[in-house]
């Protein structure tokens, strides 16, 4: 079945930096394009970043452009988040996430509990 687990959250000083994983089992990864999300306490789930199957397009929102950089090694079935400059508003669970149905998208996305990890904890200290 699919599995994505999210590593490499942690503790960060505002202005700092940190980079996720997430590791991808279950499907072929390189047909489906890939997303980040978060959800802060109290908050409803955000969409962070998506980039296309074949990682050579990608797409953010306006609050994380600039700071923020998806990737992917479909050679190991894995999807990274560098997370720049560092905000308190980027403290979250963060969620890789693996679009529905394979193939080119690159769109905003907000998935369902089944097709997310479990998250990793990003705290941002001011």
């Amino acid at each position: 079945q699919v599995q994505l687990v999210e590593s490499g959250g942690g503790l960060a000083q505002s202005g700092g930096f940190l980079r996720l994983s997430c590791a991808a089992s279950g499907f072929t990864f390189g047909s489906y394009s890939m997303a980040w999300v978060r959800q802060a306490p109290g908050k409803a789930l955000e969409w962070v970043s998506t980039i296309n199957p074949d990682g050579t397009k990608t797409l953010y929102p306006d609050s994380v452009k600039g700071r923020f950089t998806i990737s992917r090694d479909n050679g190991k079935n894995s999807l990274y988040l560098e997370m720049n400059s560092l905000e308190s508003e980027d403290t979250a669970m963060y969620y890789c996430a693996k679009f529905t149905h394979p193939g080119l998208y690159l769109t905003p996305y907000l998935p369902s509990s089944d097709s997310r990890g479990q998250g990793t904890q990003v705290v941002v200290s001011s």
